[in-house]
């Protein structure tokens, strides 16, 4: 009998300068979940908050969006993401960006849908930024 492949868990981040929207997703199951968003300002990301998450959930690997135009280069807030991932190695985990092009008005409509379909209430920004976060997960999943 093969060996069954290992499980392992990813938190992806979906960068903002207010927010960070967070998932966990797993590579058994391909799928994620939207965990919450971390505040972001002019102090920084909340560093405490993203401990408490990788403590909590005890991930193998971290993954951010990377904002990308449409052309596949580099947009204003990717140097921004990139200095996030980069700060994120203070975890000792790896640490992989995937493109986040469009995640986050693909979540907002995915929620908007929701709600119209009655199966779920008044949708908030910490949402979207969430949802988004899933939409990274699952795509480095594929």
């Amino acid at each position: 009998m093969p060996d069954a492949p290992r499980a392992s868990t990813l938190l992806a981040f979906d960068y903002g300068l207010r927010r960070i929207g967070v998932a966990a997703g797993q590579t058994i199951t391909g799928s994620a979940s939207p965990v919450g968003v971390v505040p972001n300002g002019d102090g920084g990301p909340d560093y405490e908050r993203i401990a408490a998450l990788v403590r909590e959930w005890q991930p193998d690997l971290m993954v951010v969006g990377l904002p990308l135009n449409a052309d596949g280069s580099e947009s204003a807030m990717s140097a921004a993401a990139l200095s996030f991932a980069q700060d994120l190695e203070r975890f000792s985990l790896p640490v992989e960006t995937v493109d986040e092009s469009l995640t986050s008005v693909e979540a907002g409509a995915a929620l908007r849908n929701a709600r119209q379909a009655g199966a779920r209430g008044r949708i908030r920004k910490e949402d979207i930024d969430a949802a988004a976060a899933v939409l990274i997960a699952e795509r480095y999943l594929r």
